[in-house]
């Protein structure tokens, strides 16, 4: 069924990470600075963003060159009207074996059922802090933890498996480590820390607020003992551990310090139909012409080969070499 390509450095292609909309109820300033993304900021307007067909249309075009693994991201892809309806969709192509969503969690509570009956496989919950003061000034808006929390119990009891996210920035929530891993403890989830990294130009972003891989690890390990995980799968993003007791995983992604560019494997569509071979790219390959003029199976395949097969993308690897402008998270998606 698969006949897989590989890009310059042999990477195959296995995951599609899927921007369904550039809109975000949060203003995350390591993604959506209030003072750039405020009341007259000119999102995309809706004529522009890819309908549920064309996308589902490109996933069942790209199965058959290995295509496993479809995130929906965003912005926050909760606030897109219907999106139980693209998972149901997107879980119905055969090849696709992983099917998640990323989500800020607000809206957990309220579509959790909806998407469990749709066939996900599992929710992955951006979660910074549990202390509400520093929870509410990170992002940006006032929202409450306790309505996070509530959507991670309610996902749980729908059977939907919880992966957590935390980007940790210096000097803003180096505090909240412990306590999020004893939260994964009674929680029963995957608890992940992520070095702040320079996605995009808005967030002024600088090394100094980087907390290391090896500080983040020393920080558990004062209360937790740690144990190495093998990898579950090539290209796995996170080094895994587990505690001692067995009672947790925990995983950090250490983009900056530790990068693991030659084993990516991921492709990004933005919201308006841009293909990015990379999440520090400054320029997306437009396939939404295609899927417009409802171009065919074998086409879209053949742009995307193309594309794949001359990617060359390493940039934490060459950080600091005079890259280009990024695009913004927000808008090419996590």
């Amino acid at each position: 069924m698969s006949d897989s390509i590989t890009d310059q450095f042999g990477r195959p292609l296995r995951d599609l990470r899927i921007s369904v909309t550039d809109r975000c109820n949060f203003r995350c300033r390591y993604c959506m600075p209030a003072e750039v993304f405020g009341p007259d900021y000119a999102f995309l307007p809706k004529d522009e963003i890819l309908r549920f067909e064309e996308i589902t249309h490109l996933v069942q075009a790209l199965a058959p060159l290995g295509l496993r693994k479809v995130r929906l991201t965003g912005g926050e892809p909760l606030l897109r009207r219907g999106i139980d309806d693209l998972v149901g969709l997107l879980a119905a192509i055969e090849g696709i074996e992983d099917l998640a969503i990323t989500t800020n969690g607000v809206l957990l509570a309220h579509h959790a059922e909806a998407l469990a009956l749709a066939d996900l496989n599992r929710v992955t919950v951006s979660l910074d802090a549990l202390d509400p003061e520093v929870f509410a000034t990170m992002n940006g808006v006032g929202a409450k933890v306790d309505r996070v929390l509530t959507g991670i119990r309610t996902a749980r009891l729908h059977g939907l498996p919880i992966k957590i996210n935390a980007v940790i920035q210096r000097g803003i929530n180096e505090s909240e480590i412990l306590p999020l891993v004893r939260m994964a403890r009674e929680a029963g989830v995957v608890m992940r820390f992520i070095e702040y990294m320079d996605v995009g130009e808005t967030n002024g972003w600088a090394m100094k607020d980087v907390v290391p891989m090896a500080e983040l690890l020393e920080t558990i390990q004062s209360e937790f003992p740690l144990e190495p995980l093998d990898p579950t799968e090539p290209g796995e993003v996170a080094k895994r551990y587990r505690l001692s007791d067995g009672s947790a995983e925990i995983g950090v992604i250490s983009s900056v310090t530790k990068p693991f560019c030659r084993d990516c494997q991921r492709l990004r569509l933005s919201a308006d139909g841009k293909l990015f071979t990379c999440l520090f790219a400054a320029v997306g390959h437009d396939v939404k012409d295609l899927l417009r003029h409802e171009a065919s199976d074998e086409a879209l395949r053949s742009f995307v080969s193309n594309l794949w097969s001359q990617r060359s993308d390493r940039y934490s690897e060459e950080r600091g070499e005079g890259s280009p402008s990024k695009a913004e998270m927000s808008y090419l998606g996590g």
